[in-house]
């Protein structure tokens, strides 16, 4: 997403394709990206940088959201011939004959979920599409869901400084046999330490209307990132890396997917595999991390409204 929307200006095309291809090089095999990330602009990236890797690579995209053309907004849309309609334009963008992971970006309140799950389905009957996802949906949502056509995998928002997930999500998707895609593993930058109170975001950076990202609130939760600071010290790491490490310390089908527009930061992120987290590190970092109170939404409120249907 950040290589063409949310995060301010857009980097150098070319830089980023070779970004990609250089993480396909140490190993990375999953790429994640969505109609509204530019919007389209990232799926055509993304279809340009693994051109050369069919087969080798899985993409997952998103649908669900459309842009209205007269003002840019993003409205939620999951009507079965409009699902049908964007798995056609994604497959074109993303140069590929069928879509590895194909979520709901955001659940449709006027849509029955059983409808899109067999929208979907007909998808896959077809060979457009493999598998199907949700993002940011409920549990019962999910179940409803699943009950129609299986979901492999829920993406959801889920980090040291979110753990809502761990009331309902969790259980719900062990029970079920459902991966997890932790997105904004990193707290959008925020846990890697390299963000303060003092840090300027460019005008266009969404976390600029992010309640979490206000100046007084980011240095309330400051705190957070200390605490990873010192246990990083302990393992030779860097505060991103254990929050990386922890997620990957929950479960085994838990794949965060942090994202970056640099390759010190890519290697970085990668590197976070080597980390190993004990069951006693595991503890002392979560009973530290009760102790400290978060602050701020995550999203504004107008936002909010679309999660967790």
């Amino acid at each position: 997403m950040g290589m063409s929307h949310g995060y301010g200006p857009s980097p150098d095309k070319k830089e980023m394709i070779s970004l990609i291809r250089k993480a396909i090089e140490r190993g990375v095999t999953f790429f994640d990206t969505a109609q509204v990330y530019g919007p389209f602009t990232n799926e055509e990236l993304v279809g340009e940088a693994l051109d050369p890797f069919r087969g080798q690579v899985v993409i997952a995209t998103k649908f669900g959201l459309r842009i209205v053309p007269s003002s840019g907004q993003q409205v939620v849309d999951s009507q079965p011939e409009y699902i049908k309609q964007s798995a056609d334009a994604s497959l074109k963008r993303l140069r590929v004959d069928t879509i590895d992971l194909f979520y709901q970006h955001r659940v449709d309140p006027k849509v029955p979920i059983e409808d899109v799950a067999g929208a979907v389905k007909d998808l896959m009957r077809e060979g457009k599409v493999k598998h199907f996802g949700l993002s940011e949906a409920g549990v019962q949502t999910i179940r409803r869901a699943h009950a129609v056509q299986q979901v492999t995998a829920v993406q959801s928002e889920y980090s040291l400084w979110w753990r809502r997930p761990e009331d309902e999500l969790l259980p719900t998707l062990e029970e079920l046999g459902i991966g997890l895609v932790p997105f904004s593993p990193l707290g959008k930058g925020f846990l890697t330490g390299k963000i303060d109170e003092t840090t300027a975001f460019d005008s266009s950076d969404f976390r600029n209307i992010v309640p979490r990202f206000t100046p007084d609130v980011r240095k309330a939760n400051l705190e957070l990132v200390d605490l990873l600071r010192k246990v990083a010290e302990q393992k030779n790491a860097t505060p991103g890396q254990i929050a990386l490490a922890w997620l990957l310390a929950q479960k085994p089908w838990i794949v965060p997917i942090p994202g970056t527009r640099k390759l010190e930061r890519l290697e970085e992120n990668i590197e976070a595999v080597t980390v190993e987290l004990t069951s006693e590190d595991l503890r002392e970092i979560n009973s530290a991390v009760s102790k400290v109170a978060i602050q701020g939404a995550r999203y504004p409120e107008e936002l909010d409204k679309r999660t967790g249907l």
